[in-house]
């Protein structure tokens, strides 16, 4: 078993393991204190691992409920939100009851803004389904819904009190599910771990991934918890990523997005001279070899009309996390024009750059 430590407001462990899953009853008892679980899931991983989830919880001393949503970035919706809360309500769920959100990433965000603010906070286990939500949402506490607006625009910061990952669930992920963590995983490297985007190049096992994946972010996330300094960093990719989401109206996956995204900022990095075209080339190249779509359909204007409403925003300028060389990322606060301009250098084509 693989065990990473995460030292924040509330201390707590991401355990690692092919198959920990058949253990998940033994390892809620050691919460004796819950009378209650309720399990968030969506349909798609109710569908796979139902009739499992009902065997190994049958050791399990607490009543266990389910509340099954929609799979699909609509449901990190406002209504989906006070659903599960009026839910909850009605069976009588207290203080000492648990949330268990049990999916991807829309389940873990929606799952932990509902435990942030159910009676004004209860404790929530982590257990995610998609390399994605293993790398990334699941650690750090932040939890969130999508406003009409845009994306994570309500929210707060709430730390799980354990993370599951069951290396053996990712076998069920498609193609294009599992490349999605990926593009978050390259995130990593270039931002602070150069070491783990070699690696990537290699057949490494996918529990030393996450692991390092995972360590990469907690140095960040135990830095600064809050997201108000270094942690900042994590959003390499995203604030165009995001505008990406929006604008292709969630047909683009989190982690294509975000793929192209990092390939936005670097290109516009090597352009103002901060990135060496030969650290480009294996940003590129490394992206390019798990088939991400390498720049959107949408223009420059397009895009930057729906970073207005990046929740990053602040007044007249926005923060951006620019890749300076591989492990190596800073955030950079421009103004808004020049926002822009790193958009229209990004998304240039052919002969028009370099």
């Amino acid at each position: 078993m693989q065990i990473v430590d995460i030292n924040c407001s509330k201390k707590y462990q991401i355990r690692i393991e092919k198959g920990i899953i058949e253990n998940l009853g033994s390892i809620l008892n050691e919460y004796s204190a819950v009378s209650k679980f309720c399990i968030i899931t969506d349909k798609n991983v109710m569908g796979i691992y139902e009739e499992k989830i009902n065997h190994v919880l049958l050791k399990c001393n607490s009543e266990i409920i389910y509340y099954v949503i929609e799979p699909g970035e609509k449901s990190k919706s406002g209504e989906a939100y006070l659903e599960i809360l009026e839910f909850l309500a009605k069976n009588e769920f207290t203080r000492t009851d648990m949330l268990i959100a049990f999916g991807g990433g829309v389940v873990g965000d929606l799952a932990g803004f509902v435990a942030a603010s159910y009676l004004r906070g209860i404790d929530f286990i982590q257990i995610p389904t998609t390399i994605l939500a293993a790398v990334d949402s699941s650690v750090g506490g932040k939890t969130a819904i999508n406003l009409k607006a845009g994306k994570n625009l309500a929210g707060a910061f709430h730390q799980p009190v354990m993370v599951i990952c069951d290396s053996e669930m990712f076998n069920t992920l498609t193609k294009d599910v599992r490349r999605d963590g990926f593009a978050e995983v390259i995130k990593y490297g270039i931002i602070n771990d150069a070491e783990l985007f070699d690696k990537l190049s290699e057949n490494v096992d996918i529990e030393v991934i996450i692991k390092k994946s995972v360590l990469a972010k907690a140095k960040l996330v135990e830095e600064d918890e809050f997201d108000t300094g270094s942690r900042r960093l994590l959003n390499l990719g995203h604030t165009f990523g995001h505008a990406i989401e929006i604008a292709g109206e969630y047909r683009y996956s989190h982690g294509e997005a975000v793929a192209m995204g990092i390939m936005i900022v670097s290109k516009a990095a090597v352009a103002k001279g901060y990135l060496a075209k030969n650290d480009y080339d294996k940003i590129k190249n490394l992206i390019s070899s798990y088939e991400f779509d390498l720049e959107p359909e949408f223009t420059a204007e397009k895009l930057y009309e729906i970073m207005l409403l990046d929740k990053k925003r602040e007044g007249k300028s926005i923060t951006v996390v620019v890749p300076f060389a591989i492990g190596d990322s800073r955030l950079v606060k421009l103004k808004l024009e020049e926002a822009k301009e790193y958009l229209v250098e990004g998304l240039k084509q052919g002969a028009q750059w370099m």
